[in-house]
């Protein structure tokens, strides 16, 4: 859909191509923008920013937010004019300066809004009562040339000096969520491009302040990084002392957020002077009553049922003994990293939602459909099914989904079946100018040349950065551990998005600019986007590999990470599937999964594939490579290939961890990590 050339163009832009995103040559195109997108580009380009007016939105309320978004997208489909600032986390203008376009700053929201305003010919009203009709509406906002705004926002927008029409409102249209995407489906999804599908979240939780809250108190905590239960029995907690206010708060956190194995609840009995007022296993009804603030915490139905918190994940439950108690005691049946704080303030709860920008500009832009439909719930399977089963092979589903890692796993799972892969990107900000950045020739090379180093009895390790798959990591959290003062002492792999070089050709310059002989990045899960091999339908597999192929060419990342599941468990990839991507992505060797545990072997007799073992501490690392040090024999070379989980370790974590190691290791990059493995297994080079 998005490709807005001129009008003697469009007929051409809009013929069908079977991959790569390509679909009906009745595909529509934008109205007045200057969008491309050619047959075999995998993402459209918009044109190149001469001028950005920036406005900061980052503590703007969430209407805010999706009105300038909204705005964003009609604004940016004709000329990248208008940038937002979203997002602090690598730095509040770091990006905004590389991309060495003029710009200006503007204190206040609202002068961007008056500077564009007339670039728009109405307001879609969302309803409230149904969060999902904001998706609804940010469809519409692209097909109207419209933007999206709240009861609130909308009244301003209709008054003076604005005056603008109201072309949808959605308040009572929809029952829930379900009737709102069945109507969205029905009714609109004809009418917007089928080259791409976006997936997004309605709303997200208010900003909750880091750490505890002020009126908090830590009143129990391991001390020891516990991650087989072996810490499980009832604690017993005092909450007596903050008895006085209408209620008591209990706070669950992970005590060592860098290693991902936070605490984990069983079961809560609470007494008031003696009686019970309240008993729950987690993930029954009997918890929703106290269940004050879940954040981002997951229910298992392991070990009898538990609830729990990992990394910077907490969860809060509310308590309200009866007038007058004088003891309250808590009774915890819980295990692993647990850190347990008290108070009797009500804290801001992440529960509280609010919509959202971000990747809204780029949906409204390419006039593309939005909706968030849960994998786990056979209603709205069926729906995402549905749509799945009418765009052609080689989609790109741009966004997130719901129900955070069983979602993920389920989710790309069902996707694969249909032929179509994930970019994650629901956090990824001004999509609509990063795309309009230009790719550097000199940029698109291969990592700056290193010997391979003599094959040696030596273990090899060889490191990787996770999260690669991801555009919005990319964006935020890469750009933060590239500019770790300590990369480049060790050799790193660093998995990446080979499709930045359409969506956003200033990233990869970045990155690709500034790497040290050190740096190589390699595509991530599975290579040309996040997919699962083995259900991707096998008469496409092979000609979706060739149709990317070109991108981990120009990209340099020729060496992929491929993540495969089915059922949500790890599998193995077939005969078949090995020989695709040996012959036709041209692999030395590739990276296999994020296990427990590491090994190579050679599929089908010409294939290396390493297992990653994945860790999230240096302490993690050292253990690993001790224990495969204690199983060598020391009489031919042993290969290791280590994870590093991106959201816990630095390049100043791996450069502590390598300056442990003694003179028998030997840390390589991933292409000399698999000559050297080929050399060794008597494997002709590549």
């Amino acid at each position: 859909m998005i490709r807005k050339l001129t009008t003697t163009c469009v007929a051409l832009i809009c013929t069908a191509s079977m991959s790569l995103g390509a679909s009906a040559a009745s595909d529509p195109t934008p109205s007045n923008g200057s969008v491309i997108w050619p047959k075999g580009q995998a993402l459209p380009t918009f044109a190149q920013p001469k001028h950005l007016d920036v406005a900061d939105v980052y503590d703007a309320p969430g209407d805010a937010k999706l009105l300038l978004a909204t705005l964003q997208g009609i604004v940016n489909r004709t000329e990248p004019r208008v940038y937002l600032i979203e997002n602090v986390e690598e730095g509040r203008t770091t990006w905004l300066n590389d991309l060495q376009v003029p710009y200006r700053m503007h204190d206040d929201y609202w002068a961007v809004v008056d500077k564009y305003i007339d670039e728009v010919q109405g307001i879609v009203i969302y309803d409230p009562e149904v969060p999902d009709s904001i998706n609804v509406a940010t469809t519409l906002a692209g097909l109207k040339d419209a933007v999206v705004a709240g009861p609130e926002i909308a009244e301003r927008l209709q008054a003076a000096p604005y005056d603008l029409d109201v072309i949808e409102d959605l308040r009572g249209k929809f029952e829930d969520r379900m009737d709102a995407y069945t109507w969205q489906y029905e009714n609109l999804w004809s009418r917007t491009t089928h080259r791409m599908l976006i997936g997004l979240s309605p709303n997200t939780s208010v900003r909750i302040p880091p750490g505890l809250p002020a009126s908090f108190e830590t009143i129990l905590e391991e001390p020891t990084q516990e991650r087989d239960a072996a810490n499980r029995k009832p604690y017993e907690i005092d909450l007596s002392s903050f008895l006085g206010q209408q209620s008591v708060f209990l706070r669950f956190d992970d005590a060592f957020p860098q290693d991902g194995w936070g605490p984990a609840v069983h079961e809560v009995i609470v007494e008031a002077d003696g009686q019970v007022i309240a008993q729950f296993v987690p993930g029954t009804p009997e918890e929703e009553p106290f269940l004050y603030d879940r954040q981002n915490s997951q229910v298992s139905s392991g070990q009898g049922g538990h609830r729990f918190a990992d990394n910077g994940r907490y969860f809060t439950y509310e308590f309200t003994p009866p007038s007058g108690t004088t003891t309250l005691t808590a009774t915890v049946d819980m295990w692993n990293q647990f850190k347990v704080s008290a108070g009797n303030i009500r804290p801001p709860s992440s529960e509280h939602k609010e919509p959202y920008g971000y990747l809204r500009d780029y949906a409204v832009a390419n006039q593309a459909m939005v909706f968030w439909l849960e994998s786990n719930v056979p209603e709205e399977r069926a729906l995402l099914e549905k749509i799945l089963s009418d765009v052609e092979p080689g989609t790109p589903y741009l966004g997130w989904f719901s129900n955070d890692v069983a979602g993920e796993f389920s989710s790309v799972e069902i996707v694969s079946n249909y032929g179509v892969y994930v970019l994650a990107a629901d956090w990824f900000s001004n999509l609509t100018v990063f795309s309009g950045t230009k790719n550097k020739p000199a940029a698109a090379k291969p990592a700056k040349p290193a010997e391979t180093p003599e094959l040696e009895n030596k273990i090899y390790v060889t490191y990787t950065f996770s999260e690669g798959d991801n555009f919005q990591y990319n964006q935020h959290r890469m750009r933060i551990l590239w500019d770790d003062p300590a990369r480049g002492e060790v050799p790193i792999n660093w998995t990446s998005s080979p499709l930045l070089h359409d969506g956003a050709p200033a990233i990869l310059n970045y990155f690709q600019e500034t790497a040290t002989e050190n740096d190589l990045l390699i595509a991530g899960p599975s290579g040309g986007g996040y997919f699962y091999p083995t259900p991707w339908p096998d008469e496409t597999f092979p000609s979706f590999l060739n149709d990317t192929y070109s991108y981990l060419k120009k990209t340099g990342m020729t060496i992929p990470y491929v993540l495969n599941r089915v059922n949500g468990e790890n599998v193995p990839l077939s005969e078949s599937e090995a020989a695709a991507y040996e012959e036709v992505y041209k692999v030395p060797g590739l990276f296999l999964s994020w296990e427990n545990r590491h090994g190579v072997e050679v599929l089908n007799g010409t294939l290396p594939v390493s297992t990653i073992q994945g860790i999230s501490t240096a302490q993690d690392g050292k253990n690993v490579l001790a224990e495969a040090k204690a199983g060598w024999d020391g009489q031919s070379p042993l290969f290791v290939s280590i994870g590093l989980l991106a959201w816990s370790m630095t390049p100043t974590d791996v450069a502590a961890l390598s300056s442990s190691l003694g003179p028998e290791y030997e840390v390589v990059r991933a292409d000399h990590y698999f000559s050297l493995i080929r050399e060794a297994y008597g494997l002709p080079k590549k």
